[in-house]
């Protein structure tokens, strides 16, 4: 059985799309490559190249929010041109760009909005990744507690349990 592999789009395309210039593409596809022969990778692959950045911690439910904000067309698997269209927009994108992908990554039902809910999945996630041996010790309520403190302040402008891409660009600029 022949493995089936993924070829990019034509580089001048990508530098096109992207922030990158095309030596940037080709040292990027080259350690995209080198991670992923097939050129594509899928959630658990991710997860496992992920996880060698926070070894002091379990990064797999973070990792899982973050590959699900790059495949952006929710195949089940990021190409090389999701990773640099999204690693574009985090090095390099306007404020505006780089609040879209935030709030993306947190929107984890895709609905339009931030419950409590979802951002303390993301809070809790970000807590596992960093580990348990971070000073100072962080407690067990911490994840709550912030997204308690972040919903209170947003609550003395509105009183909806949701925060709106509008409303949340609008309060944190």
């Amino acid at each position: 059985m022949a493995t089936v592999r993924h070829r990019p789009e034509a580089l001048e395309l990508l530098e096109a799309q992207t922030k990158f210039t095309k030596k940037e593409l080709q040292i990027l596809y080259r350690g995209f490559k080198n991670e992923c022969p097939s050129g594509i990778v899928n959630e658990e692959t991710f997860k496992d190249i992920y996880s060698q950045f926070f070894p002091q911690g379990d990064a797999s439910n973070y990792a899982h929010f973050l590959f699900n904000a790059f495949d952006t067309d929710h195949n089940g698997s990021v190409s090389f041109e999701d990773f640099v269209m999204g690693l574009s927009t985090l090095l390099r994108g306007t404020i505006q760009e780089k609040l879209n992908w935030a709030f993306n990554l947190y929107d984890i039902n895709k609905d339009g909005y931030i419950t409590k809910e979802e951002m303390l999945d993301i809070m809790k996630a970000i807590y596992d990744m960093m580990g348990k041996c971070t000073y100072p010790l962080v407690r067990e309520d911490t994840p709550k507690q912030h997204v308690e403190n972040f919903f209170q302040v947003r609550q003395t402008h509105e009183s909806r349990e949701v925060y709106d891409m509008k409303g949340l660009f609008r309060d944190l600029y």
